[in-house]
């Protein structure tokens, strides 16, 4: 058994987790073949995450038991709230997005879920709940995304997105999320061990209802 507690939560979701990063979501926006229609959708559903990712961000901030990893999740934001929003509305335009779509869309029933996941670690003000979510947040991303030695797709919808996951920006904030949760779990109880443990499975079994829903016309709701 690892003495790492991200390890740990890793090792007891790894059949998910190996589902997400190799879901056909996945393996076809790094080949550049996903369809225009389920890009769109993903987009537009995922987008509506950035609100209450930047509020969870926020709460990781607020609950933090120290300044310097106050920095490291400000400058997180930071790019979520520049960059990352820049390419959604570049896209939106390249796909012909409404703004009504880009605001109020009809949400499909993982992107509630996630959402009030979110919303969930947040109000618990736990330093360790908002980690917990945001390592597979950000860390199944990076896993699926930065393969070595890979050539990006010609279209920006594409390689961007990618791009946006495979940095060294990205995989310095990630090598950096995973060791935190790691001092967390040594620093707590065992009952708030297993209250993060349990948003981590949470969020992952999200993540691969995110994907799989995507692939479903809207009617599917």
């Amino acid at each position: 058994m690892t003495d790492r507690f991200s390890d740990a939560l890793q090792a007891l979701n790894q059949p998910v987790w190996d589902a997400c990063i190799h879901h056909r979501f996945i393996d076809e926006m790094r080949a550049g073949s996903l369809d225009d229609a389920v890009l769109r959708r993903y987009l537009v559903q995922d987008y509506q995450f950035i609100n209450q990712f930047v509020a969870l961000l926020g709460a990781a901030i607020a609950s933090a038991d120290g300044f310097a990893p106050r920095v490291r999740l400000a400058q997180f934001a930071a790019m979520i709230t520049s960059d990352e929003n820049t390419y959604f509305q570049r896209s939106f335009d390249t796909l012909a997005v409404s703004q009504q779509e880009r605001e109020t869309p009809p949400l499909n029933l993982p992107t509630v879920q996630f959402q009030a996941l979110m919303g969930q670690a947040a109000r618990s003000q736990k330093y360790a709940n908002c980690l917990a979510v945001l390592c597979v947040a950000e860390g199944l991303y990076l896993d699926g995304f930065d393969q070595p030695g890979q050539s990006l797709p010609p279209r920006f919808e594409h390689a961007e997105w990618i791009s946006l996951h495979a940095n060294d920006f990205f995989r310095d904030f990630v090598g950096w999320l995973r060791p935190e949760l790691d001092r967390m779990g040594e620093s707590i109880d065992p009952d708030a061990r297993a209250e993060a443990a349990d948003y981590f499975s949470r969020a992952v079994a999200l993540e691969q209802a995110f994907f799989d829903h995507v692939y479903q016309p809207p009617s599917a709701d």
